[in-house]
């Protein structure tokens, strides 16, 4: 069986703990992951934390990968949706059910991609009514689950939300 391959799509000003942590418990459970940033650079989170890209947000494929994870921080993800390849990526991932992660403020990226309408999540508290005003339900919990969409608010709800995620991963047919 050939190993499962996710990867994190971020970007200058990202939520370190919302990188690092599902970086390392995705090769803890044996994935290969990659990190994509525009154009493939060296990026660093709001305390310093570098996250070295292996690849460039220009090549994602779909087919390539069996998870995406949109870590937030603010600033992080609201320059990663004016990315129309991220976009695009994520509305492929989408319409094959492939397991898409979001985090914090990354349900942004989920928005600008056009996916929530009619959909159930949750994100940081301050973009709850972005995720209303987008056509989804805004809830209240550490981890939602919607179809093959998983998402979050907070760093502070890593542990579910990986947990969630490896879950939801493994349970699917060719998971």
């Amino acid at each position: 069986m050939s190993k499962i391959k996710a990867v994190i799509i971020t970007g200058p000003g990202f939520q370190d703990e919302e990188v690092v942590y599902p970086y390392y418990r995705l090769q803890e459970s044996e994935f290969l992951v990659d990190i994509a940033t525009k154009d493939g650079v060296l990026v660093y989170g709001k305390y310093g934390v570098p996250a070295r890209a292996t690849m460039s947000t220009a090549n994602l494929d779909s087919e390539n990968f069996d998870l995406v994870v949109l870590p937030g921080g603010f600033e992080a993800p609201d320059r990663v949706r004016l990315d129309q390849s991220v976009l695009q990526f994520v509305r492929e991932m989408d319409m094959k059910g492939k397991i898409i992660g979001a985090i914090c403020h990354g349900p942004w990226i989920l928005i600008s991609s056009g996916i929530v309408k009619g959909r159930k999540m949750t994100g940081y508290q301050s973009i709850a009514d972005d995720i209303r005003n987008a056509g989804a339900s805004y809830i209240d919990a550490p981890v939602v689950v919607d179809k093959n969409l998983v998402t979050s608010p907070h760093y502070r709800d890593n542990g579910i939300f990986m947990r969630t995620l490896l879950e939801k991963l493994t349970s699917q047919p060719n998971g």
